[in-house]
């Protein structure tokens, strides 16, 4: 498994993680992989200050009474922080009968369960997908949904999480969760090459290049070290973004082929170029032990490498043997930059309980279940003597309450560092945006990357191509016909 590969559920992560060291796994990548961003109601939002409105003739009485029975389906409490929160929103809904369906979403499956009439209730899926549902009209507007429950999604989230889920000016999803990026620094690997904590920044780009290849060593033209993994092409869409591009413009239609992006491509390949190449770059992080004894940061496989927050608490487990720091990703003016990425839920258009629907969906992800989850993480936290790397949200409100409660120093100033880092970034969040054809994008982008990093193509003509298949896909949708 390699950086670039992202666990979206448990199950996977438990297939990839027999060692019994790593049990605390489950629980660590949950709270950030699972997601736990928060909804607050109007006891602790701040932003819920408006009554609720009536509902418009024949449309969902958002703001009744939930009762009757309601099907989940994504969403998989499989450790006490995901638990904690079910259990919360059960008690809330006391005349609900709720069925959870743990399997992932499937895009495939919902669309034959839309064609049949027969679909959940509720929907978790990847934040990318919400917008080409919407497009679709698989799935529902929800602005009366926040409405009814006195919140104000974009004074409560982070913008850019609300961004990802708004299609032609409305709302479709719960943001979930908020996982940062920022550059995890293997500091014993830097010290034995003479390198400071202070020479790695992302700022300037060729500088990035010069530290890769000072930092890589090679046997022969195989990597036995990466002295800079970008996660490429995982992180293709931030390193754009970083760098001046976009992937697609605001109302969604796709910006592929633009010269900032063949800029930041052709950088793509002399940081690999400088490491290896791609081929042989992929075929060693294959081979990594990501979340085993043999991990990159023990083995010292990788100096400098961009991971979201839930791999901390991967590492947390090898606190003693590893020496770490944490490096905000930064664009060209110095200034921290946090990509948003995570699920979120949804409403399906043909839900036979709407109004469950939406009373769960804010009350599992309320402030009120939010910090029940926090509680329930560092009673483990102390019972196992570990370190609570905290629990990242889609609501800057809830980030704050739940660390100034249960995140305190460890002891460990190294990874005290790491936590604060990853919080100090969510100061400037960025996201791709929604995007009718947002999986349609992300894949021509990442075949153009690939393309380009073998040196099958050269970077405009792999951008021109993928941008062609895009803009097709884009007029054949409803927002760009």
């Amino acid at each position: 498994m390699t950086a670039t590969h992202r666990p979206t559920t448990l199950d996977e992560l438990h297939r990839l993680r027999p060692n019994p060291r790593q049990q605390r796994l489950r629980r660590g990548l949950a709270a950030g992989v699972l997601g736990l961003g928060l909804l607050g109601t109007a006891a602790c939002n701040p932003a819920a200050q408006n009554p609720a409105p009536a509902p418009e003739e024949g449309g969902t009485d958002f703001a009744s009474a939930p009762t009757g029975s309601l099907l989940v389906s994504g969403y998989n409490p499989s450790d006490e922080v995901a638990q904690s929160r079910a259990d919360y929103a059960e008690a809330q809904l006391a005349e609900v009968e709720i069925s959870l369906d743990t399997t992932s979403f499937d895009t495939q499956k919902f669309a034959a369960q839309a064609a049949s009439g027969d679909v959940p209730d509720l929907i978790r899926a990847d934040r990318n997908l919400v917008a080409t549902l919407a497009d679709q009209e698989l799935v529902q507007p929800i602005d009366e949904c926040f409405a009814a429950h006195q919140v104000a999604p974009r004074e409560y989230f982070y913008p850019a999480t609300v961004d990802d889920v708004t299609y032609d000016g409305a709302v479709y999803g719960v943001p979930e969760f908020f996982q940062p990026s920022a550059l995890l620094v293997n500091t014993r690997v830097l010290e034995q090459a003479g390198v400071s904590l202070e020479e790695v920044s992302t700022s300037d780009p060729q500088a990035v290049v010069e530290l890769g290849e000072r930092l890589t060593e090679l046997d022969g033209d195989n990597p036995t070290r990466l002295g800079f993994d970008a996660d490429i092409p995982g992180s293709a869409a931030m390193w754009m973004t970083l760098r001046g591009g976009a992937v697609q413009a605001p109302d969604g239609r796709p910006t592929l082929d633009t010269p900032e992006n063949v800029e930041t491509l052709t950088w793509m390949k002399e940081l690999m170029d400088a490491q290896g190449g791609y081929p042989s770059i992929k075929s060693f992080k294959d081979s990594q032990d990501v979340f085993g004894d043999a991990n990159p940061y023990v083995a010292d496989e990788v100096a400098v490498a961009t991971w979201a927050q839930w791999y901390v608490n991967v590492l947390s487990d090898y606190a003693d043997d590893i020496e770490l720091a944490a490096v905000p990703i930064t664009d060209a003016s110095g200034q921290p930059f946090a990509w948003a990425g995570g699920s979120a839920f949804a409403i399906p258009t043909a839900a036979k309980n709407p109004a469950a629907a939406c009373a769960w969906a804010v009350e599992v992800t309320s402030t009120e279940a939010w910090m029940a989850a926090g509680e329930a993480r560092a009673a483990t936290v102390e019972e196992e003597g570990s370190i609570n790397t905290g629990l990242f949200t889609g609501s800057p409100v809830a980030d704050q309450a739940v660390r100034e409660a249960f995140v305190t120093g460890s002891g460990n100033e190294q990874f005290d560092q790491v936590i604060d880092t990853y919080y100090e970034v969510l100061a400037n969040p960025r996201t791709r945006g929604a995007s009718a054809i947002g999986e349609q994008i992300g894949n021509d982008l990442e075949n153009a990357v690939v393309v380009t990093l073998s040196g099958e193509s050269d970077p405009q003509t792999a951008l021109t191509e993928a941008q062609a298949s895009s803009t097709r896909a884009w007029e054949q949708s409803r927002a760009g016909s």
